[in-house]
C-alpha cells in the first residue's frame, strides 16, 4: 500500500488577500477539492491511502462534503489536521484551557484521522522561539545541539498526544544544509546520519506502544532542497535516507516504518520516487508551479497516477 498526503498548508487564504485559494469562500473550496477527488476515482483507487491534511477551519467542511459520497466510494480518502497540541483534554483534569492551541481530542472530534507533526515549517517556527529566548543559539554549537533535542521532545510530546486521542500521525524528520554539510555525498552521509538518528530517536520514543491499533508514517524532508532553486535529491540520497530511517527505527524502538518522500512529490518526479523500494508514499502539496501557482485535484491525480503506475511494492509497511 502507498500513502500519499496532501499538505494544504495556508492553502485556504484567498488570492485576493496574497494566497492561493482561488475564490474568496475557502470552505467551498475545499468541499469542491473534496468532491472532485472523489469523483476522479482517487476514493477507490487500489493499493491507495490518501489523505489531506488541512488547516482546522477546513477539517469539519472537508469531512462533511467527504461523507455525502457512498463509503465505497471513498474509502481510500482521509482528512487530517494540520498539528496537533503537546498537552490534550483529560477527563477529571484539563476540560479546555488551551486558547490558541489545538489539543488533539478536539481535532478528532471534528473529524480528523490523522495529525502531520514536526512539519519543517513547525520546526523552524520551535528553533526561532528557542532562538529569541537565547541568540547564542544561533551561534553555539553546544546550545543549538540543546536547543534541537528540545524541538524534538516537543515533537514527540504531540506525536504521543495525537496517538493517545486515537489519531494517526504523520512525523516528518529532515536535516538542513547546515546539518548535511559540505563536500562530496559519501562524506555528507556521517553527518546525515547523525542528524537524522537524534529525530528519531527522540521523536519516536515510545511510539511503539501504540502501533497495535493506530498507524505512524515518517515523512523525510530534505530541508536543505525544499524552495525556488533548490535543486532536489536523486534517487540515490532518497534510497539511502529512506532505507536509514526504517533501520534506525527498527534498532531504537524496534518496529520498521513506512518512510513517504515528503521533499515534494511532483509529477516530474513521481516515478523517480516510486521506483524506490525503502518508499512507500509521498506528501504533496502545489500541483501547479507557474502563475497562478495553484493545488488542482487534476494534477493530484496525475500525480498519483503516474507515482502508482512506475512503484515498485513498498518495503516497509509494518
Amino acid at each position: 500500500m502507498s500513502d500519499i498526503f496532501v499538505n494544504l498548508k495556508r492553502f485556504d487564504v484567498p488570492r485576493s488577500y496574497g494566497g492561493i485559494c482561488p475564490t474568496d469562500d475557502p470552505q467551498e473550496w475545499i468541499r469542491s477539492v473534496i468532491r472532485e477527488t472523489v469523483q476522479q476515482g482517487l476514493g477507490t483507487t487500489a493499493d491507495l491511502k490518501l489523505t489531506y491534511l488541512l488547516p482546522e477551519g477546513l477539517v469539519l467542511p472537508a469531512r462533511e462534503e467527504l461523507e455525502r459520497f457512498p463509503q465505497d466510494e471513498r474509502s481510500t480518502v482521509s482528512i487530517g489536521v494540520e498539528g496537533v497540541f503537546r498537552h490534550d483534554v483529560q477527563p477529571g483534569g484539563n476540560f479546555g484551557a488551551f486558547t490558541s492551541n489545538l489539543p488533539a481530542t478536539a481535532a478528532k472530534n471534528l473529524g480528523a484521522e490523522w495529525a502531520i507533526v514536526g512539519h519543517s515549517e513547525e520546526r523552524k517556527d520551535k528553533l526561532g522561539i528557542l532562538s529569541a529566548y537565547d541568540q547564542e543559539i544561533d551561534k553555539d554549537d553546544r546550545k543549538r545541539k540543546r536547543a534541537l533535542e528540545t524541538v524534538n521532545r516537543l515533537i514527540q510530546q504531540e506525536t504521543a498526544s495525537a496517538l493517545e486521542a486515537g489519531m494517526d500521525v504523520l512525523v516528518c524528520i529532515g536535516e538542513t544544509a547546515e546539518e548535511r554539510g559540505e563536500g562530496s555525498f559519501e562524506e555528507q552521509k556521517a553527518r546525515v546520519r547523525e542528524a537524522l538518528r537524534s529525530q528519531v530517536e527522540v521523536g519516536l520514543e515510545g511510539v511503539a506502544n501504540y502501533l497495535s491499533s493506530r498507524r505512524l508514517v515518517v515523512g523525510y524532508e530534505p530541508i536543505w532542497a525544499i524552495g525556488p532553486g533548490k535543486t532536489p535529491p536523486g534517487q540515490e540520497y532518497i534510497s539511502f535516507v529512506s532505507r536509514y530511517i526504517k533501520e534506525a527505527a527498527q534498532e531504537l524502538h524496534g518496529f520498521t516504518p513506512p518512510v513517504v518522500y515528503g521533499g515534494g512529490l511532483k509529477q516530474e518526479n513521481a516515478a523517480m520516487v516510486s521506483a524506490i523500494p525503502t518508499i512507500d508514499g509521498g506528501l504533496v502539496a502545489l500541483t501547479k508551479f507557474t502563475q497562478p501557482v495553484a493545488f488542482e485535484p487534476s494534477g493530484l491525480k496525475t500525480i498519483i497516477d503516474t507515482y502508482m503506475k512506475a512503484g515498485s511494492p513498498p518495503a516497509g509497511n509494518t
